[in-house]
């Protein structure tokens, strides 16, 4: 297989064996998750993908998975409310505490400063004797990771997705936590142990390694389209505010100060949805956030 040319019309598409084939023993499985990763690792390696807008929206997809595990109906919608209107000394709720973790690991290089910036509680010490339990192959090792948190610490699901997913990205030589394992384990998954969490690691992470390759190609593609509008748009600030939507999954117009004026970005942000580079993500006529 050969690509002339590195734009999003050459991202290699995930083969429809690896979509379609059903598994039922450890081996195919993990031939499968194996076969996702690979794919995805191509198409991460590819200059082209928005790699910081893509570790977001992957990281809201992985806190909406925690949130959904402890019972809370907060969904994609109110985590990015809860955080995009964050002001100074406000408190963003067990919700909103999960999404900031996600965001906080998936923005800088993975190490345990990152971690710990991003789970205040956890000690650091603490996160690298967690993160030096994994051995083996990614999948192995990110299972072996969750199942030891989770057996020392058994409620911090968040916690121990975080580290499975860093020590999922660190196996696989990412330079940055790429969650792909946390949006696709189910709530009974986490409480399973041995081969059997093995099991549902390696199918979480090739439904949610598909998924990723489908979310890089479209976020791609709506980039390339941003770009392509780019000079249409002769406000004063306008590149600087641009740059914001390519490295955030939502953006509130009040955010884009380059703008000068709280007028001029929802104007700005109302121009973009009407060229089709962006959408509007609430549904709302206040408050409004806006997204590629």
């Amino acid at each position: 297989m050969t690509y002339a040319r590195d734009d999003f019309e050459t991202l290699p598409r995930i083969p429809a064996w690896v979509t379609s084939a059903l598994a039922e023993t450890l081996e195919d499985v993990a031939f499968l998750s194996g076969a996702a990763l690979s794919h995805l690792h191509l198409v991460l390696g590819r200059g082209v993908v928005p790699q910081t807008l893509l570790r977001e929206r992957l990281a809201l997809c992985a806190a909406e998975a925690c949130v959904a595990h402890s019972g809370r109906p907060e969904r994609a919608g109110e985590l990015r409310d809860a955080v995009a209107f964050l002001q100074l000394g406000d408190q963003p709720g067990p919700a909103g505490e999960a999404y900031l973790a996600w965001r906080r690991a998936v923005e800088r290089p993975i190490s345990v400063k990152t971690l710990h910036r991003a789970m205040p509680g956890v000690e650091a010490g603490l996160i690298a004797e967690w993160l030096d339990v994994g051995r083996g192959a990614p999948v192995s090792r990110a299972a072996r990771v969750l199942e030891t948190v989770l057996s020392d610490a058994p409620r911090e699901d968040t916690v121990a997705l975080i580290l499975a997913d860093a020590a999922l990205a660190q196996a696989l030589g990412w330079d940055h936590a790429t969650p792909v394992l946390a949006a696709g384990l189910k709530r009974a998954d986490l409480r399973k142990s041995g081969e059997e969490l093995q099991m549902a690691c390696h199918r979480a992470v090739t439904a949610s390694g598909i998924d990723a390759v489908c979310m890089a190609s479209d976020l791609t593609r709506r980039v390339a389209h941003l770009k392509a509008v780019a000079p249409k748009l002769r406000a004063k600030g306008a590149e600087e505010a641009l740059e914001m939507f390519l490295t955030r999954d939502a953006v509130a117009p009040a955010v884009l100060s380059s703008l000068n004026s709280d007028r001029a970005a929802r104007r700005f942000c109302d121009r973009l949805a009407e060229l089709g580079a962006v959408r509007e993500l609430t549904g709302r006529d206040t408050f409004r956030l806006y997204g590629i």
